[in-house]
């Protein structure tokens, strides 16, 4: 492995044992950067979870997050980068409309940051903060 490769290990496990509300600025940070929120598909389209009585599109800040997260019964499923744009023209819409709520930055131990969609968007448009 090269240290390119260890470092780049590192930091993603790091970014996965973060706390729930860094890992939420962690992601808004990278989506700022990047213009981009990944989404899991199945053949069925866009992944969903249960959150107590609320359904939740998981999202993620980058592909690996994703696809580390893509096992056990998501193991069939593929990331997918929804441009910022189109996020926030189309999805945010469509979530509120579906009374869909956004599971953001999901690990194995942790649901995430559960926001409403007009909560995430507004949190996109808020300036950066590091985690």
């Amino acid at each position: 492995m090269n240290d390119a490769t260890a470092a780049a290990n590192e930091k993603f496990e790091l970014t996965l044992n973060l706390g729930a509300k860094k890992r939420l600025a962690f992601m808004f940070e990278t989506v700022q950067e990047y213009k981009q929120i990944w989404i899991l598909n199945d053949d069925d389209g866009c992944v969903m979870l249960a959150n107590e009585d609320d359904d939740c599109v998981p999202v993620w800040p980058e592909r690996i997050y994703a696809e580390a997260w893509a096992t056990g019964e998501w193991e069939n499923c593929t990331a997918k980068a929804i441009n910022l744009q189109d996020w926030r023209t189309r999805w945010t819409p469509g979530l509120e409309e579906d009374d869909l709520l956004i599971a953001v930055f999901p690990t194995e131990d942790d649901d995430g940051t559960i926001l409403f969609p007009d909560e995430f968007d507004s949190q996109l448009k808020a300036p950066k903060k590091r985690y």
